[in-house]
Parts: C-alpha cells; sequence; structure tokens
C-alpha cells in the first residue's frame, strides 16, 4: 500500500497540489460557497440599501415642518392661514411655507374616507407646509410660540415619524447582520466537514507525508492553499451573482409589479441603485469569504492530525 501511494507522490510534477483539485467534494464544497457568498452578498446589499434609504427618510422628514389649523368659530381660516404662512416665513432657518389649497386637503383624507364625497360642508382642518433650510439652524421653538397668537394652530415637527423610521430601519439592519451570522456559521460548519472528508479520503497521502518527514504545519498549508482557492472561486461567482441579482431586481421592479406595490417597495428599498459603496461592500465578501474558507480549513486539519496522532 506504502508503495503505492509512493508512485502517486512520484508521478505528481513539483507544482502539482497534494489534495486533488477537481475531486466530487471540491465541486461540492465550491457550489456551497458560491451560494452562502451569494446570500451574503444579498443579504448585505438589502442592509445597505435599507440603510441608505432611511437616512433619506429621515433627511426629508427633518426638512418639513406642518402647521394644523383647526376651524375655530369666530375665526376666519383664510386669515389664520395667511398669518400661520407669515409667521413661519419669518422664523429663521425656513426656506418657504405654503399653505394646502381645500381640494389638496380633501384629498388627504380620501385614503381614509373613500373619493368622490363631497367635504365642502364640513369644516376640516387646513394645513401649512414649511420647508427647512437647514434643520440645525431652523428655529422650532420661536416658531412654536409665534403660532400661539394663532387660535387652532399647532406645530408638528414629524419627530414621531422619523423615530419609528429610525427604529424600522434599525429592526432590519440588525437582522440582515443577524443572517449574515447565520450564514457565517453555516459556511464555516460545511467547512469543517468537507475539509475532514478531503482529510479522510487523502489519508494514505497524509500518512506517507508523515513518514519522509512533512510537518503537521506544512500538511496544513496545502490544504489551506486548496481551500482558499475554493474560497476565491466561490465567493467571486458569488459577488457577481449578486449584482447581476440587484441589476435585474431593479430593472424588473417597475415592469412586473404593480404601480402601488413598486412605489411602497422603491419606498423601503430606492432604485435597487447599489451605489459604488454597496458594489464595494458587495466586492469585499469575497476575500471574507476566502479568508473564512482558508482559515478553517487550516485549523480543522490541525485538529484532524492532532487527533489521529
Amino acid at each position: 500500500m506504502i508503495r503505492q501511494v509512493l508512485s502517486r507522490l512520484i508521478r505528481r510534477t513539483g507544482a502539482a497540489p497534494i489534495v486533488p483539485e477537481k475531486s466530487v467534494a471540491g465541486r461540492t464544497l465550491l457550489l456551497l460557497v458560491t451560494i452562502m457568498a451569494f446570500l451574503s452578498a444579498v443579504t448585505l446589499g438589502g442592509v445597505m440599501l435599507v440603510q441608505k434609504s432611511a437616512i433619506a427618510w429621515s433627511a426629508d422628514v427633518g426638512r418639513e415642518l406642518t402647521i394644523q389649523i383647526r376651524p375655530v368659530e369666530g375665526e376666519v381660516m383664510d386669515s389664520n392661514l395667511r398669518t400661520a404662512v407669515s409667521l413661519a416665513q419669518s422664523t429663521p432657518g425656513v426656506a418657504g411655507a405654503r399653505a394646502l389649497t381645500l381640494e389638496e386637503s380633501q384629498a388627504l383624507l380620501e385614503p381614509w374616507l373613500g373619493a368622490g364625497l363631497d367635504l365642502s360642508a364640513i369644516a376640516i382642518p387646513r394645513l401649512v407646509v414649511v420647508q427647512l433650510a437647514d434643520p440645525l439652524e431652523a428655529d422650532v421653538e420661536q416658531l412654536q410660540r409665534n403660532l400661539q397668537a394663532v387660535r387652532g394652530a399647532s406645530l408638528d415637527t414629524h419627530a414621531a415619524w422619523r423615530q419609528q423610521l429610525n427604529t424600522m430601519a434599525g429592526t432590519v439592519v440588525l437582522s440582515g447582520l443577524l443572517v449574515l451570522s447565520l450564514i457565517g456559521v453555516a459556511t464555516v460548519l460545511a467547512i469543517v466537514f468537507a475539509t475532514r472528508g478531503a482529510m479522510a479520503s487523502n489519508r494514505e497521502i497524509v500518512d506517507v507525508l508523515h513518514f519522509i518527514g512533512a510537518s503537521n504545519r506544512f500538511i496544513a498549508g496545502e490544504f489551506q492553499g486548496r481551500f482558499l482557492s475554493i474560497g476565491m472561486q466561490g465567493g467571486l461567482l458569488g459577488a457577481v451573482l449578486a449584482m447581476l441579482f440587484f441589476a435585474l431586481i431593479g430593472a424588473a421592479a417597475g415592469n412586473v409589479l404593480p404601480s402601488e406595490a413598486t412605489a411602497q417597495v422603491g419606498v423601503l428599498f430606492g432604485r435597487f441603485l447599489l451605489g459604488w459603496d454597496g458594489m464595494v461592500g458587495i466586492a469585499l465578501v469575497v476575500p471574507v469569504i476566502a479568508v473564512l474558507t482558508a482559515v478553517t480549513s487550516r485549523v480543522t486539519v490541525r485538529r484532524y492530525l492532532t487527533e489521529a496522532s
């Protein structure tokens, strides 16, 4: 048996690896690493899209205030609207203010009351939309104090909406990071089993290497190099497939989904445009997967050799 193994080693060229490159276990592991890299890249890309959308939401909501003027007996609504607009425009940090028309105010109620209703006989509250030039420099407290002179007026800073948006985005990001962690654990376990299987199938070669004086470090390095190559190939394939996935789903979202669903998906994920930062994040999955594969295989081989000795 030893002679047969030695003959196999002698037939190898100097550049030939000790671990067979084309084997069923190697191909299976390559497919598994590709799938794990794809899932990791898609999860990371989704998290980055949600985070970018949340930042954009918060910035948009933070640049707008709303003044609500309720109908009060003895008060003229149009006069109160003009006063509120004037007070808002004179506030430091305010870029502009505009009172919504009666038709616009009625349109805001249609999702709750239904379309086609005649609301002209009902005294509904009116709104003034205030655009801020710089949310940090705007004197919101001064505007709130000045609005006390207008009966029925109240100021909404949308702080509650911003808090809800930030909480939702934080939950999605945390969930995505948890999924990434689970994918990483699954990848490590798969590499451990694949490495042990490769060690078992090449046990004779390992024994001969020990017989001729090869150290455990050398043997582990050979396996590490092979699994590093598998990790690089699988990570690269997974990253490329993830980028194609985002490109295809971004192009098909507007054509396949209804307009309402497209709007809802767009609010959460934007236009599925990763940008340079998203592409860099997905590209970083490749070295991470490769290093994880190589380190895990080396540690597994060292433990296997220690147990077998």
